[in-house]
């Protein structure tokens, strides 16, 4: 099974509880308003197979506490889940988590398809006009559904308001130099960010893929 795939990384700390490994999908027809990731909305012509994802990703899961599954937009690509989501339960004991930007009714018959296979789902489009309050959400309209008993354990605990002590990015970098933050950045942060940037001569440029 091929899935047009944007990014791996590990270890991904502001998307979920503990330490996480996180499979970014290609591909998004949603296009939501002020999405932090439009780089990753077109999908592109080459593909890999969930085969590859396994033995890229295979030597974190000793060390990661779950997965979280965003994009782009995985339900648009829903045999390709499926399949990588057996395939993950067949070697990782941890829990997976996913970003949808699709509403629960929209997505609800696929999700029943993978039954026990999806630990906790956040589902609903950004909207960047609406408040920004509550943990892992871009937007509050986004709902929090935890679907297994370790759903529930681990990610119940997210149904609260954000503090300022979970105001926090993940910053990495590729073996091409290329800087990502990861996480759920509160609004206007982008913006302060870049203007400080400017101040010191340095630019920020939207990566293509």
């Amino acid at each position: 099974m091929q899935i047009s795939l944007s990014r791996l990384h590990f270890p991904v700390t502001t998307l979920g509880p503990g330490k996480r490994i996180g499979i970014w999908f290609q591909g998004c027809s949603l296009r939501c308003k002020g999405c932090l990731s439009p780089d990753t909305w077109e999908r592109k012509a080459e593909s890999v197979t969930v085969d590859v994802i396994i033995q890229q990703i295979q030597p974190w899961f000793a060390f990661a506490d779950g997965i979280t599954i965003s994009g782009g937009e995985p339900f648009e690509q829903p045999e390709a889940l499926y399949a990588l989501l057996i395939a993950l339960r067949q070697q990782f004991t941890g829990d997976i988590f996913i970003y949808s930007g699709y509403h629960w009714n929209e997505i609800a018959p696929q999700v029943t398809k993978m039954s026990g296979l999806i630990d906790a789902l956040m589902s609903g489009r950004y909207q960047a006009e609406t408040t920004q309050s509550l943990m892992l959400r871009g937007s509050d309209n986004q709902q929090l559904h935890c679907l297994t008993a370790m759903g529930r354990a681990r990610f119940s605990a997210f149904e609260r308001h954000v503090t300022e002590e979970d105001k926090v990015l993940d910053l990495s970098m590729d073996n091409q130099g290329r800087i990502y933050l990861t996480g759920i950045p509160q609004k206007g942060d982008m913006a302060r960010l870049r203007e400080v940037l400017t101040q010191q001569d340095v630019q920020l440029k939207q990566i293509k893929r």
